[in-house]
């Protein structure tokens, strides 16, 4: 009964997932320049061509971490920038542009070194790397707001984070296209070139599947094309545009807006402060977006084959296998977490059962280094390795989807395209740092690295346990009223276990919210009706 009535479910909202599936295939091309650069930096035959295999370790690691970074700088500004176009043109467009940009940037990446000296090459390299990090940006800072506006609040939760699903399986495939370059591909620049390459595949799938999709239904209302919104709620909702569910979102969507239409994307940036409500709700997605950086997965994505080194696994093929294997645990850990927590245990409890088992498998990586400092195998390296795979599904069952969802559902609806403009811009700005940070902490400070990660998520799991309340199960419309009053104390309650701390105390439930909010906005045009009333008997005695 359970599973024809899910079966049912999943049917009757079919165009939601196709439309959330056409989405996330950008966060393939997201993860996969993500995942490849790590694996083509370990090639012994690009280390040739560019000269990596003659510099002094700390040379090359710097210079490893520069072509890394480059792409995370292009990100920064691509999503920064994003949301003011978004705003202007609307979601799809600048969706379909941010594949376009990317398929430039991975063309510049494959003829970088045809015809040129080393050092044009590799300048060329980054160049490429740049404008495709353009088009990643532009790609991650939309995706979520998309599909989040886009799809019916039963299922936004998990078709949110299909695009961390599609992100990591961008991340396998990359590894396992690099393992199968250094295996098969003979010894040359066709072997570091041929990952380039193939990542203009899911580019351009992207494109083709988006041309196919509504623009987002909260973009057309709020520039006053409501007929248009109707008609993208009914093809995700799969009902017609005057069934009651349709009209009534649309009710929702119009109230939120009403006096906001149209609002640019410079006026949205000031408009974050307007109230402490809303600057709350504006800094939550940068913080997640923060925290999930610093978890350390993409230090692990970049650098997987030289950590597995560190871990005992040598050679270059080994090294890409592990890898390869560890992109296999996390799109397996993403699925099921999509398929059966999000909804069901909620995004809070993710967060921190994630941050947790990421922060105990990084820290034991840590010690364990740190009581072992050369490459031999000995039984507490397998733990080790086996810790690696543990932290992979740690951040696939929270930081890594969860963030995401919970950054597309806090963020107001009237200043949502800036909110999250913001926060993507955060990720990158510190996915930046990291990428380049990384390499160099590994030479300098090694095991220190994974002790710094592991301290890092046992910090945001006390986060998402007293501060930040559950999402679950609430319209966009209706999440602000969460962060009304009593936030931590909602939070604790939302919490597992937390209801030891309150002692009996409760947050107030969303309709007594709801109704104290329409109370006080009551009473706030009341005292301005008496102030108006008393203004115009002023005007009229001194006429008098």
């Amino acid at each position: 009964m359970g599973l024809k009535h899910e079966l049912a479910l999943a049917y009757s909202h079919r165009h939601a997932y196709a439309l959330a599936f056409s989405a996330a295939m950008g966060a393939v091309f997201y993860g996969w320049d993500t995942g490849l650069i790590g694996g083509v930096l370990s090639l012994p035959s690009f280390q040739e061509y560019f000269g990596l295999s003659d510099l002094s370790p700390s040379a090359k690691a710097d210079l490893s971490g520069n072509i890394v970074a480059i792409l995370q700088a292009g990100s920064f500004f691509g999503a920064l920038f994003t949301g003011y176009f978004a705003g202007v043109f609307g979601r799809k467009p600048v969706l379909i542009a941010s594949g376009v940009v990317f398929i430039i940037g991975s063309v510049i990446q494959c003829i970088c070194g045809l015809g040129m000296s080393q050092t044009v090459a590799l300048r060329l390299l980054y160049f490429g790397r740049f404008v495709g990090g353009v088009g990643v940006g532009m790609e991650s800072a939309l995706v979520p707001t998309y599909i989040s506006e886009s799809v019916p609040r039963v299922i936004r939760g998990r078709c949110t984070g299909m695009s961390q699903l599609a992100n990591n399986t961008g991340i396998m495939l990359s590894f396992w296209v690099n393992y199968g370059s250094n295996h098969n591909v003979p010894y040359g620049e066709m072997q570091w070139r041929m990952p380039f390459l193939i990542q203009i595949i899911p580019g351009s799938l992207f494109i083709l599947l988006m041309l196919f999709q509504p623009e987002s239904p909260r973009w057309l209302v709020e520039h006053g094309m409501y007929e248009s919104a109707a008609k993208s709620l009914s093809f995700a909702s799969g009902k017609a545009t005057d069934d009651p569910a349709v009209q009534a979102t649309m009710t929702e969507i119009r109230a939120d807006f009403e006096g906001r239409e149209k609002t640019s994307v410079w006026k949205q940036f000031r408009m974050m402060g307007e109230c402490r409500r809303t600057a709350l709700r504006c800094f939550v997605p940068s913080l997640a977006m923060f925290f999930q950086q610093w978890t350390g997965t993409n230090a692990i994505n970049y650098y997987s084959p030289e950590i597995f080194a560190s871990l005992g696994i040598s050679g270059t093929t080994s090294g890409l296998l592990a890898t390869g294997v560890y992109g296999i645990v996390k799109v397996i850990a993403v699925f099921l977490t999509l398929v059966l927590a999000v909804e069901s245990m909620g995004r809070k409890r993710c967060l921190i059962y994630g941050a947790m088992t990421q922060a105990l498998t990084m820290l034991w990586i840590g010690g364990f280094q740190g009581v072992h400092r050369n490459d031999s195998i000995v039984p507490a390296s397998y733990v080790s390795i086996v810790s690696i795979y543990l932290y992979a599904v740690g951040y696939c069952i929270g930081w890594g989807p969860i963030a995401w969802v919970v950054a597309s559902e806090v963020a107001p609806n009237h200043v949502r395209t800036a909110a999250l403009a913001v926060a993507v811009a955060v990720n990158w700005l510190f996915a930046f740092t990291i990428g380049k940070i990384t390499p160099i902490m590994l030479d300098s400070i090694t095991y220190g690295t994974f002790l710094i990660f592991g301290v890092f998520c046992l910090i945001m799991a006390t986060w998402a346990y007293f501060f930040l309340p559950e999402t679950t199960g609430y319209a966009l419309e209706d999440i602000k009223y969460l962060f009304e009053q009593d936030m931590v104390i909602r939070a604790i309650q939302d919490a597992p276990g937390g209801r030891i701390f309150l002692r009996g105390r409760r947050a107030p439930g969303l309709e007594e919210l709801r109704l104290a909010v329409e109370q006080s906005d009551a009473s706030s045009e009341d005292e301005q009706s008496k102030k108006d009333i008393k203004g115009s008997e002023a005007v009229l005695e001194e006429v008098v």
